[in-house]
């Protein structure tokens, strides 16, 4: 005889497959509110310094404006604030909890067999692209084949997709429309200097947020304005080539097939 599981439901909020917005990440940015430090929000919940910041560049990434307001302090720590719009989110994410206790008994004697399984594993499935932006279509270009698709995600900051018309078609995409890149952090190329020469349609001006070295590659963190930052993996020679250090300008190259969009 097979042991009953009880129905154990933890609330996590995602916009199509961008990254999720999960108790766990409500609690570090609670713990930012009452702390006044990243660092300390990490300690306090046993995460890592990076742990930490990759949960808050990952929401702030997913919003129209920042969830947690840092200002730079490494390992050591720096003052951080949760903003009005941080605030509405704990706020929205409590009330779902809510609800969702209060329906849980009804779910779990509603929902039994081998299809309930597959529904939960498919609500549970992630995305592997490290980097989620969201924001609003601003302009279509239609070809015979291919469109191009302009995305805005901060104010002057646009990242241009490639898909067919088909795809365009079937995700429902027309200007103003909200939609999410998806782009690996090993696609994102960077560069120094000015004037560059080169193929990739996406020219993303920044500056360095933050880098942590492995044993062969680098995670490069860049700051591209409006509270969004894009991750790059590069290797731990190339980083050291470009003399990459926190505070540097820098340039994100993206070609635009390599640039995933999702929709709700």
């Amino acid at each position: 005889m097979t042991a009953k599981r009880d129905l154990n439901v933890t609330v996590s909020m995602q916009r199509g497959l961008s990254p999720r917005i999960s108790l766990e990440r409500v609690a570090l940015i609670e713990a930012v509110e009452e702390l006044g430090s990243i660092t300390a929000a990490a300690k306090r919940l046993g995460l890592s310094y990076k742990g930490a910041w990759d949960i808050v560049q990952g929401l702030n990434n997913l919003f129209d404006t920042p969830l947690i307001e840092a200002a730079p302090g490494g390992k050591a720590g720096g003052a951080a604030r949760v903003t009005e719009r941080g605030h509405d989110v704990v706020t929205a994410f409590h009330r779902v909890q809510t609800e969702i206790d209060a329906a849980l008994a009804k779910l779990e004697a509603g929902f039994a067999g081998e299809t309930a399984r597959d529904l939960f594993w498919s609500l549970g499935m992630r995305t592997s692209a490290r980097n989620a932006l969201r924001g609003k279509i601003s302009h279509i270009t239609e070809g015979a084949v291919n469109s191009e698709v302009s995305l805005q995600i901060a104010e002057g900051v646009e990242i241009v997709a490639i898909l067919t018309r088909r795809s365009v078609e079937d995700l429902g995409l027309v200007v103003g429309a909200p939609a999410i890149a998806l782009i690996k952090s090993s696609f994102v190329l960077l560069a120094k200097g000015e004037n560059l020469r080169t193929s990739a349609r996406n020219q993303i001006a920044g500056k360095v947020a933050g880098r942590e070295d492995g044993a062969v590659n680098s995670e490069i963190a860049v700051d591209i304005g409006g509270g969004k930052t894009l991750v790059a993996t590069i290797t731990l020679e190339s980083a050291r080539t470009l003399e990459i250090a926190v505070g540097d300008p820098i340039t994100a190259l993206v070609k635009a097939p390599h640039v995933i969009l999702a929709v709700e």
